[in-house]
Order: C-alpha cells, then structure tokens, then sequence
C-alpha cells in the first residue's frame, strides 16, 4: 500500500483523506487526519499550537522533531508521538517522503482515552508508548498493514476504542471547566476570563487555577490560541481559494485589534509573519487540510 511513497524523486505526492471517528469517539477526538507527502521543498514543517492535544501514527518512515515547545529538549524521531497544548511551534523535520494518520485530541476527552489529564502532558512532545503503553506496537502494525484508508481507520477506531475502554473510570473533567472550553471554542476564543467565571459561579483565580490544571493553559492562553487557529485556519482557505489575503479585515473579523496585533501573535506563536507562513507551509498537508 506504500507504493505512492516510493515514487521518483520528482514526483509530487499530495494525499490526504478526512475521518469521522466512531460514534464513542467523537467527543475525544476532534479531527482524523491521513496523509502521504512527498519530500518537502523547504524541509522543514511548522507545527503550530492548536486547541487540541496531536497524536500522530506513522505509516513508514519516523516522524522527526527538530525542536519541540521545550527549547531544553533534544531531537527525536517517533513511530507514534503524543503532543500536548503548547504555545509555541514545532519544527518537523520534511526531507523524506511521510505517510501518517495525525489525529486533534479534545483536551476534555484526555482522561478517557489517555488515562491522565491533558496538562500533565502540556509543552511537551512524547512517544505515544509511554503514555498509551503496549497497544501502539500492536496498533502501528496493525495500522501498516491494513490495505488502504478506510481499512485503516476502521483498525485506528477500533484500537481507539479498546484504549477509552481500558481507562473507563479514570474520573471526569468538571462541568465549569468543560463549560468555559467550550464558550471559548464558541466564541473563537474571544470569551474573557471575568465572563467565563461570572458564567461558571467560580472566581477568577479558582477557575485560572482548575482550568490550567485539566488542560495545561489558563483560559487567557487557551484562547489566545484558539484565536489564532481560527486566523490561520481562515488564512489558509483564502489563500487556497485564490481570495484576497485581506489581513486587516481577517484580523478583526477574528477578535485582533488590527493587523499589527494578528502579525505580532504570528510572530510568537507561529515564528514567523502570516505571509513567511503561507510561503513557508501552504503546500503541507498538515497545515492546510485540518
């Protein structure tokens, strides 16, 4: 099945197929994605922050981090690796064909399919084993030998599965700190800290500290970040509709105060202006599709 991915050097390779996880899955997972990628031109991938925790299978070659949300720690390759909220990028290493399934993770849903809660995993970029333990061999092999996409996730929904069923009763997050992610996922991020606490019944401080513990962001930075996923999600579609970038009017239609504020939080939590990230990424799968 990994044909495609041993094309001449010359060939383009650009795949990707959506999934809609399993109906059990659905408030764990927020997106499915499967790729195969020829060798990119830059060699290099920006994995921006996101609302979601990232798990990524591999489907051939490891997956190779150059840097992570920790500046202290080292390059590592992966069969399987495991990302929590961060704030800022990731460097991918793109100088060889890739082939995967990358999947978004709700922070919510991190204790039934996890075991533990997403912030004891935020900032930080591990090899999935260590989290979920044995059934990732299992499941990666199983994974690299199913015949095509639909095969595929029908062996990662149920593997998926088996996982949320192994940790059933490993505790639930609180209905006020579920409550404000999902108002802010509502208002793209633009819901305040005093509202979400006035709407919750908590203090500020209390529900800073409660929602920081479950997630591994305060509702400040949960909604900077979801903020800026809504940006660069909306950059990418009128760059891949041929549409007029509009920065001024993109940045107050996403709750900026003016393009200056869009391009300073491109600067901190992508690296780099939004126009460098169009340049940089547009061809990527993973930038563009999810």
């Amino acid at each position: 099945m990994m044909d495609g991915m041993r094309a001449a050097a010359d060939e383009v390779i650009n795949e990707h197929a959506l999934h809609l996880p399993a109906a059990g899955l659905r408030q764990l997972v927020d997106s499915c994605i499967g790729y195969r990628q020829g060798a990119w031109e830059t060699a290099r991938h920006r994995g921006l922050p996101s609302p979601g925790l990232t798990l990524i299978f591999t489907l051939d070659e490891p997956l190779v981090l150059a840097t992570h949300p920790d500046p202290a720690q080292p390059p590592c390759s992966y069969d399987a690796v495991l990302s929590g909220l961060h704030t800022t990028p990731v460097t991918v290493v793109m100088d060889r064909p890739q082939a995967g399934i990358q999947l978004s993770l709700s922070p919510l849903g991190a204790r039934a399919l996890l075991g533990l809660p997403a912030a004891e995993l935020a900032g930080l970029d591990v090899s999935a084993a260590e989290v979920l333990g044995g059934p990732v061999a299992e499941l990666l092999d199983r994974l690299r030998c199913a015949a095509g996409w639909a095969e595929q996730f029908a062996v990662l929904d149920q593997g998926l599965l088996a996982l949320a069923s192994r940790e059933a009763g490993r505790g639930e997050v609180s209905a006020e700190v579920s409550y404000a992610w999902r108002r802010l996922l509502r208002t793209g991020g633009t819901a305040g800290v005093r509202e979400l606490a006035a709407e919750t019944g908590w203090s500020e401080r209390h529900l800073r500290a409660r929602f920081r513990a479950e997630t591994g962001l305060g509702p400040k930075a949960a909604g900077r970040v979801i903020r800026f996923t809504r940006a660069r999600s909306e950059l990418a579609r009128r760059a891949a509709a041929g549409a007029p970038l509009d920065l001024a009017g993109l940045a107050t239609s996403c709750g900026y105060f003016d393009q200056a504020h869009l391009d300073r939080e491109f600067g901190q939590l992508a690296g780099c202006p939004p126009t460098t990230w169009l340049a940089e990424e547009f061809r990527n799968i993973q930038a563009t599709a999810a």
